[in-house]
């Protein structure tokens, strides 16, 4: 492969779906940028358009074919690279159209850079003169540059559970995990550029170093202890295996009081149906000690709704069981049928009109508990990272997040507070929409009685998402 025919190569990366894809696609970019290649954030301006594309449900299958299909509109001369899970799974429609120059499955994702340069090199003359590479901005540079103030850091791939409903199990295959040498290098490189907020993720996140050693505490207290990141939040963790020594680590202030633990349902004849391993009450006395140790701690969670066999009686269960975990938000979806997984051939099918009917009563009270979580925290301090500014009508607002990962707004006339800077608030109260906090920075709490407008309903500044 001839560096030169692809140096100045402009390469666009979408990705949709979980933060495993978030943290491969921001490896991917680094690796290109090494190559000589810029990254660009519309597809007109691309050579190559590389998709990290999601299968976990209907709806993001059908996501990642309107994604590839505008990709082709906007530049139909661009390759086209295809990788995750609906790659890996197959999709007919995507296959018979011939709408891709690379498909990458799951295994090969670390040579896909490799893999999608050969592909640019079999047309090097689509390849335009282009500033030197070597005057882009560096890794940190290209995320803060995207409106991202954190990174998310691969460290584990793979499950070894077969619950009944999930499709991520053969997207994704055995569980893996990379060597903790590797996950410090690149913390402490990112650290060294400016990034002050890192996130850990993988599909089984508590399987880390299942397979090698260390375990996933080992090496939460290694970067704690060899890295300076100033800010460390944990993705989506199973429920289950989670000991003694997993809560001291909230000692620590700079790992973040922000748990996201997958119940799926609150019917325990539900979950044996999905081969969960964790009952409702296993979940209620884990969310105990939790809060018990780590008082500050938001706890979110998943919610299926509609899987099949889901009786009224099923359902009550799941709404009285969530009211009384008080979780701070819930990412509620109905169920969806994944061809190839045990829960696709179950019987007793929900009907859509019920489904959708128990979808707005759990968002509903998704909401409530989620104003609730907000309503508790005005009158205290928290320290929040800007991520952005609220929009053109209120431009001397900042939003980000706090350290329990609720969304905050930041009044800043008159101040030098900038994006990427972690402040210390106070939490003064909630937006006109109810969702979000004010806060106002501690060195002007003392004039905190001063009237300001509130900011606006707004959407948030590339809020993380909440699955894996």
């Amino acid at each position: 492969m001839s560096r030169d025919a692809t140096r100045g190569a402009r390469v666009r990366i979408a990705t949709l779906g979980c933060r495993l894809n978030e943290a491969e696609a921001e490896e991917w970019a680094r690796q290109f940028r090494d190559q000589g290649c810029q990254i660009v954030d519309t597809n007109e301006d691309a050579d190559l358009i590389v998709i990290n594309s999601c299968a976990v449900t209907h709806t993001a299958v059908r996501k990642s074919r309107q994604l590839l299909r505008r990709s082709q509109r906007a530049d139909p001369a661009a390759r086209v690279a295809l990788s995750g899970c609906v790659a890996t799974l197959g999709d007919p429609s995507i296959e018979s159209a011939g709408a891709v120059d690379l498909v990458v499955v799951n295994d090969d994702k670390e040579r896909l850079v490799e893999l999608a340069l050969q592909t640019l090199n079999r047309s090097p003359e689509r390849i335009r003169d282009r500033p030197d590479p070597l005057e882009t901005p560096n890794d940190a540079g290209l995320l803060l540059a995207r409106g991202r103030q954190r990174a998310f850091i691969k460290v584990q791939d793979g499950c070894r559970y077969q619950c009944t409903f999930c499709i991520t199990t053969q997207a994704r295959g055995e569980e893996r995990s990379r060597a903790p040498e590797q996950i410090l290098e690149q913390i402490e490189r990112l650290v060294a550029q400016g990034i002050t907020e890192v996130v850990l993720t993988g599909v089984q996140l508590g399987g880390y170093g299942g397979e090698r050693g260390p375990d996933l505490v080992e090496l939460i207290t290694l970067i704690l202890r060899e890295t300076d990141v100033s800010r460390l939040r944990l993705g989506s963790l199973e429920p289950w295996d989670l000991q003694d020594a997993f809560w001291r680590l909230f000692e620590d202030p700079r790992l973040l009081p922000h748990l996201h633990l997958p119940l799926q349902s609150g019917s325990d004849a539900v979950l044996r149906r999905m081969a969960r391993r964790c009952k409702t009450q296993d979940f209620a006395r884990l969310v105990a000690q939790a809060r018990t140790l780590v008082p500050a701690l938001n706890i979110t969670t998943d919610i299926i709704v509609g899987f099949p066999g889901e009786t009224h009686q099923d359902w009550q269960q799941t709404l009285s069981f969530a009211q009384a975990m008080q979780f701070g938000d819930i990412h509620a979806f109905g169920f969806s049928p994944r061809p190839g997984t045990r829960a696709a051939e179950l019987s007793h099918r929900v009907d859509p009109a019920t489904q959708a009917a128990r979808l707005t009563e759990l968002r509903a009270l998704a909401q409530s508990m989620r104003h609730e979580r907000l309503r508790r925290r005005v009158g205290q301090r928290t320290r929040v990272l800007c991520e952005g500014h609220s929009g053109t009508s209120q431009p001397d607002w900042l939003l980000g997040y706090s350290d329990d990962y609720l969304p905050v707004r930041i009044a800043t006339a008159g101040s030098r507070i900038q994006v990427n800077q972690i402040l210390e608030v106070q939490l003064s109260g909630l937006t006109g929409d109810g969702q979000s906090l004010v806060g106002e920075p501690i060195e002007d709490a003392a004039t905190a009685h001063r009237a300001r407008p509130c900011p606006p309903a707004h959407s948030e500044p590339h809020p993380p998402s909440r699955r894996r």
